[in-house]
């Protein structure tokens, strides 16, 4: 890449999901072996004490004497003032200290050569997997909405290397990690941010964010960038449901609404309230799913597809229910919603 490591200060790149010590545990861990090298070398010089000779005061050899040389031996400093004098002692710094000053020099110049080298390879990853980014899924917030439906998304078959999160919360971007997924830290609403995670070349955005007016500024802007992607987004208040459509977005889930009408029909009709979080939820009982129609239902009527109930015909890119006659007879080209049996779903005694 052009430029040196300035060029890429400030620049958001993804994070994508590793097993490894974190910074601050590397960075401590390599300090805590720093000082055990240098504690080491304290203790060889102090015991062994009766072999140097303090050119500068005389006096003999102590624990803080032993530590300053150990100090400026293993930073190579040398001055000169307390030296070995005995064979054995030079000796000793020939085979034992030389190797642990040599261990501390490797150690520093090699903890900052990973710096350096892991702020380029990290820039040549980023730029390496936008690259190659296509036809995925951005989802941008991921807490409790997010999370589900990207759990859903997967269930369904979308490979965790298609999805894309952004959350301002690096917490939120930490569970994006650990769950697999590659993951940006930052404003949502960042026109930079989102060009960085490639929206211009996904085929499905999911705006789960926590405010109403966060989600419609960043509608806009993910529509600026791209128009043909399928949009849903998730709002509190029905109340701003037109607002979000006029703003470009396809689908629109008001979760206040939808989490009400859950409970009030759970507590006038237990088992209807069930059946509709049963098809709500994937992988037991029903599951609700939209596919294409096949060759072989070519020409049948929406009632005789078996182990299927269609719910619905999407015909040149109109919903039609199951109720309009011009849904009854199925043909090659249409999509159609059903409702069918989870494939791993256990008979409920």
């Amino acid at each position: 890449m052009p430029g040196g490591r300035a060029a890429w200060n400030g620049v958001a790149q993804v994070r994508l999901p590793a097993r490894r010590r974190t910074p601050a545990r590397e960075l401590l861990f390599r300090l805590l072996l720093a000082l055990g090298l240098l504690a080491l070398l304290t203790l060889i010089v102090y015991l062994d004490r009766d072999a140097y000779v303090d050119h500068a005061t005389g006096n003999p050899i102590g624990l803080i004497d032993a530590f300053y040389y150990a100090t400026v031996t293993m930073t190579t400093t040398g001055y000169g003032d307390i030296t070995p004098v005995t064979p054995s002692a030079r000796l000793l710094n020939a085979v034992l200290v030389t190797p642990i000053r040599i261990a501390f020099l490797v150690l520093l110049v090699g903890t900052t050569v990973e710096v350096l080298a892991n702020e380029g390879r990290r820039a040549l990853l980023d730029s390496r997997w936008r690259k190659t980014l296509r036809n995925h899924t951005v989802v941008i917030g991921y807490g409790t909405t997010g999370q589900s439906a990207v759990a859903t998304l997967r269930r369904g078959s979308v490979d965790a290397e298609r999805i894309v999160v952004i959350d301002s919360d690096s917490a939120a971007v930490a569970t994006a990690n650990a769950h697999g997924l590659a993951a940006f830290e930052g404003d949502a609403t960042s026109r930079d941010l989102l060009r960085r995670a490639e929206l211009s070349k996904a085929r499905e955005v999911i705006i789960a964010v926590g405010r109403d007016d966060t989600a419609i500024l960043s509608t806009l802007t993910v529509r600026q960038l791209n128009r043909g992607a399928h949009l849903v987004v998730a709002v509190r208040e029905a109340d701003n449901v037109a607002l979000i459509r006029q703003s470009g977005a396809d689908g629109v889930v008001t979760s206040s609404d939808a989490v009400g009408r859950l409970i009030g029909l759970s507590s006038m009709s237990p088992q209807l309230g069930e059946v509709i979080e049963d098809l709500l939820s994937s992988g037991d009982g029903l599951e609700i799913h939209q596919r294409m129609v096949t060759a072989a239902e070519d020409g049948k009527r929406a009632i005789e597809v078996p182990g299927e109930k269609v719910l619905a015909v999407i015909r040149n890119r109109t919903l039609r229910r199951f109720f309009d006659p011009a849904a009854e007879i199925l043909k090659t080209g249409d999509e159609i919603v059903v409702i069918r049996r989870a494939p791993d779903a256990h008979p409920r005694g």
